[in-house]
Formats: C-alpha cells, sequence, structure tokens
C-alpha cells in the first residue's frame, strides 16, 4: 500500500526531519537513509516501522538541516577553496584542463557540510523516535484511508464473484437435459432412431451429468466467499491469507471451466475469471 509520512523534532540548534514513503510490493523492503554517524539507529528505526507495516517498499530518510529559522549551512567557504584548489593542482600536474561547475561546488560543499558535527547517536536517539513516531502516524492515516477505499471494491467484486456462481448453479442442472436432447438429435441425424429408454442412451446420459456435475465445486466456492469476507471484516495482517484463499477460488473456477459443456456456464466462469484477477491485483497492495 502506498502512503507517506513526516514528522520534525528539534536537536541541539538544528532541526530533524524523518520522511516515511511506501509503494506497493508483495513483500516487505525496507530501505533507511540517515546520517553514516548515527549508523547503529539503523536497528531502532527498523524495528518501529516493521511495527506498522509487513508489506511495501518502505523508505526511511533522516536528515538533519541547520539551526531552525537560520541559515546555517554548515561548511566552512575556506574549506571548499582549499579542496577546489587541490584539484585544480592535480589537473595541472596530469595536463588536464578543469573548469569548476556548480554541480562540483555542490558537492564538494555537501561533503563537508556532512563532516559538520552530529550529536552523538545516543544522544540523538529520543528525538529519531519521536520524529519517526509523528511520521509514522501520518504515514499509517494515510494508508488507512487507502484500505477502506479498497474494502468497498473488495466488498463490491465479491459480490460480483457471488452473482457469477449463482449463474452457474442456476444453469449446471439444466445441461444434462439440454446434453440429452442434443444426443438424441445428432442419432437422428444420423440415421439411428432409438428410444429415450434405450440402455445405451441413459448410460451415455448419466456418464455425461457425472462428468459436468460442479455441486463440489460450487459448495467450495460459496464456502471460500464466507472465508474471504470474514477476513476483510478482521482485524490485522490480511495480505497472505486472502491470497491463499483466492488461489483456491481459482482452483474451483478452472474446474468448473474444464467441466463446463454449456455456453452459459463457459461465459459465467470467463466473468469469473476476469473479475478474480482484478481482486488479485488489488490484494498485492494489501498488508
Amino acid at each position: 500500500m502506498t502512503g507517506y509520512g513526516r514528522g520534525m523534532a528539534a536537536l541541539g540548534s538544528q532541526t530533524l526531519t524523518v520522511q516515511v514513503s511506501s509503494v506497493n510490493r508483495k513483500t516487505l523492503d525496507l530501505a533507511i537513509r540517515l546520517p553514516d554517524e548515527w549508523e547503529s539507529l539503523e536497528a531502532l528505526v527498523g524495528e518501529q516501522v516493521r511495527k506498522v507495516a509487513q508489506r511495501g517498499r518502505v523508505s526511511v530518510v533522516i536528515e538533519l538541516t541547520g539551526a531552525a529559522g537560520g541559515a546555517e549551512l554548515g561548511w566552512d567557504d575556506a574549506e571548499v577553496g582549499a579542496v577546489l584548489d587541490r584539484l585544480a593542482d592535480l589537473a595541472d600536474t596530469r595536463g588536464v584542463s578543469f573548469t569548476p561547475t556548480s554541480e562540483l561546488l555542490w558537492s564538494i560543499a555537501s561533503s563537508q557540510r556532512k563532516n559538520a558535527q552530529l550529536a552523538e547517536a545516543d544522544t540523538a536517539a529520543t528525538a529519531v523516535r519521536g520524529a519517526l513516531a509523528d511520521a509514522l502516524r501520518s504515514f499509517g492515516a494515510m494508508r488507512a484511508r487507502e484500505g477502506e477505499a479498497l474494502l468497498i471494491d473488495f466488498i463490491t467484486r465479491l459480490a460480483t464473484l457471488r452473482a457469477q456462481v449463482e449463474v452457474v448453479a442456476a444453469r449446471a442442472p439444466l445441461v444434462p437435459a439440454a446434453y440429452r436432447g442434443q444426443l438424441l438429435q445428432r442419432l437422428r441425424q444420423a440415421g439411428l432412431e432409438l428410444d429415450l429408454d434405450d440402455e445405451r442412451v441413459l448410460r451415455e446420459i448419466a456418464l455425461f451429468a457425472d462428468r459436468c456435475d460442479v455441486t463440489e465445486e460450487l459448495t467450495r466456492l460459496r464456502s471460500h466467499f464466507e472465508q474471504f469476507s470474514a477476513l476483510l471484516k478482521s482485524d490485522g495482517e490480511i495480505g497472505r491469507k486472502a491470497e491463499f484463499i483466492l488461489q483456491e477460488i481459482g482452483r474451483e473456477v478452472n474446474t468448473i471451466g474444464s467441466k463446463a459443456n454449456d455456453l452459459t456456464i463457459s461465459r459465467a466462469v470467463i466473468e469469473l475469471k476476469n473479475e478474480l484477477e482484478r481482486v488479485r491485483e488489488q490484494m498485492a497492495n494489501v498488508e
């Protein structure tokens, strides 16, 4: 599921900013970016994020900016100039043309900025934890709103699936009788006049009725629909469980399709497969 959250906290004369964002992914892929000096806080951040996210590519960016409301940049102009002079001397020694660009200046200045004095990781931990908590609250609220929209979509699509299953259920008992009529018509066209009570005709119709019987599949489908509906109303992670149920629904639909020897049922199966694929695509976004 997609989401975004931002949290801020004061850390000395600087401002700590934490941004959390996510895009859809079936598993949890957590990427954390923070100052190198705070690498020991990565486990703390990961633990806090995993409490609210079990799926998706989640990105956490932790940054420090200058004094709140001030314009402190955190680098020394003389040091940046010294680096440029050394690069110019090196280029001259190698016989290489050297023309500083704005990108190079920004890169050198940023590297000097990183070297600015940072609070120790232990000191920063409380501020990081608080700002991250604020970011995750906003992040979770945004994902919850998306989840509500998805829930409505799932309920609507489940109703469509149920309606198509009832089409199959209504048509299935009529298929053997229709087959009997088709069989007798073909026999007459072939010049074979057989009575409806002929043992060979009855045996063929009985075998066909057994082959095309989908009673068990319909019963299992209705059960899976009930499980899926209950899962949608439950709390906590549902994504992986729902994917398993959808897989079982797909199996039953495929079996009905392979047994169907009827145009109406075949059309209903196609609709079931199309709608089921839409549900699967949406479920890939859900935790």
